[in-house]
């Protein structure tokens, strides 16, 4: 069984008005900035990437795409091997 830890990011009232975001809003959206930056680093799969945004793979993937992240991060060594072998 998999334990389910939770992350506390204390912010203040003039950051949710800053950024024109209500508590809810402003959560989602750092979840998923989270999210994406674990995955542009490489310290998790795409799946597991959408699972910390609450979002399905492939709506994480498309948004991920949006901002202009690599959804698809090969070695120089595996670009190759897909090169020559397509």
């Amino acid at each position: 069984m998999f334990r389910m830890g939770s992350l506390t990011i204390p912010y203040t009232d003039d950051l949710l008005a800053a950024m024109g975001r209500s508590p809810a809003q402003l959560e989602r959206e750092l979840r998923f900035l989270l999210a994406v930056k674990l995955f542009e680093l490489r310290r998790v799969s795409g799946g597991k990437a959408a699972e910390v945004a609450g979002m399905s793979k492939v709506e994480f993937l498309d948004e991920v795409a949006r901002l202009g992240v690599p959804t698809i991060n090969l070695e120089d060594d595996q670009l190759a091997d897909e090169l020559k072998d397509g």
